[in-house]
């Protein structure tokens, strides 16, 4: 009896967002419109890095490897959610939820390993500009890219594995728009107090541990700032890197609050609202911030419509 029991679930509902029929069509339409401006932009900033020589840099490699990740990021989650809103049934698969939260923490963590390369590609670009082709060689970035997905690869497996072999009885109903750990993990039927564990310790290995990376890079950064003497200079310097300070603070402080707080039931009402900040407004900021703040993509923006100036 047991056994069919935790058989039982063969699918979950996902309970999404208030479902009100005059809403839906105006939450689906704001959603809708976000998902394809994410899109837009992320795929006109990676279309600008590869057609503009003067962008052929680390720095924005990194940058168009980041809106490859958020493109993959935002299309595991939000289609379904779009389709959820309109639907009257909003269920998902047993083995689409685990493929689903198995692909959102490949990208996630991915992503955070990536934001910590990119604080040390600064932080070489600023203390040792005359050594920072030599040191971040395009094979040195590549081999950064697949360290970030080999973290991304491992730690995305053990999360799932630990989440989905627990049994899972009844009610299948998760209060969340998508498949997402902390949220499957209220439906277990048994003790999760191990689960709880694997997701601190994962945690803390790819949000801590590369967030630690980065205060401890933007410190040494910030010390060589502050010998430049020029003013002028030193605002330049800072400028460079307070895009990137925002979008990881983005990303990172909603990430802490909903992973390094396994287990609590103040969370699960605000989940899917911080949910939304590290899966849809980063997103949507990254290149945003990454592009109006920089000049070099605006002028080949320019280029690429036919109006700015050709390269020296």
């Amino acid at each position: 009896m047991q056994e069919l029991n935790h058989s039982a679930v063969t699918e979950f509902i996902l309970l999404g967002f208030a479902s009100n029929p005059r809403t839906n069509p105006l939450l689906f339409t704001f959603f809708l419109v976000f998902y394809l401006l994410i899109l837009v932009s992320n795929s006109l900033l990676i279309t600008l890095i590869h057609q503009d020589t003067r962008l052929h840099t680390p720095m924005y490699f990194f940058i168009s490897v980041l809106s490859m990740l958020d493109m993959c990021y935002t299309t595991t989650t939000v289609p379904q959610m779009l389709v959820h809103i309109l639907s009257k049934k909003r269920a998902i698969s047993f083995a689409r939820c685990v493929a689903q939260m198995y692909l959102f923490l490949l990208c996630g963590i991915t992503e955070s390993w990536l934001f910590s390369i990119m604080s040390v590609g600064r932080y070489t670009a600023i203390c040792h500009p005359l050594r920072y082709k030599v040191i971040v060689s395009r094979w040195v970035c590549l081999l950064m890219v697949g360290i970030c997905a080999a973290y991304g690869v491992l730690g995305g497996l053990t999360d799932t594995f630990f989440a989905m072999r627990l049994p899972y009885c009844g009610p299948n109903e998760i209060d969340h728009y998508f498949c997402e750990v902390p949220a499957v993990l209220k439906l277990a039927c048994a003790d999760t107090s191990l689960n709880d564990l694997v997701d601190f310790i994962t945690g803390f290995n790819v949000i801590v541990v590369p967030l630690s990376l980065i205060v401890l890079v933007y410190v040494n950064i910030f010390a060589t700032i502050m010998k430049i003497r020029s003013a002028q200079g030193r605002i330049k310097a800072f400028s460079t890197c307070a895009s990137h300070i925002t979008v990881v603070t983005m990303f990172a402080i909603p990430c802490i609050i909903m992973y390094m707080s396994p287990g609590s039931d103040s969370l699960s009402k605000s989940g899917k609202k911080m949910a939304l900040f590290y899966n849809i407004a980063t997103a949507f900021f990254n290149p945003v911030i990454y592009s109006l703040r920089n000049k070099d993509v605006k002028n080949a923006f320019l280029k690429l419509m036919g109006r700015g100036r050709a390269p020296e």
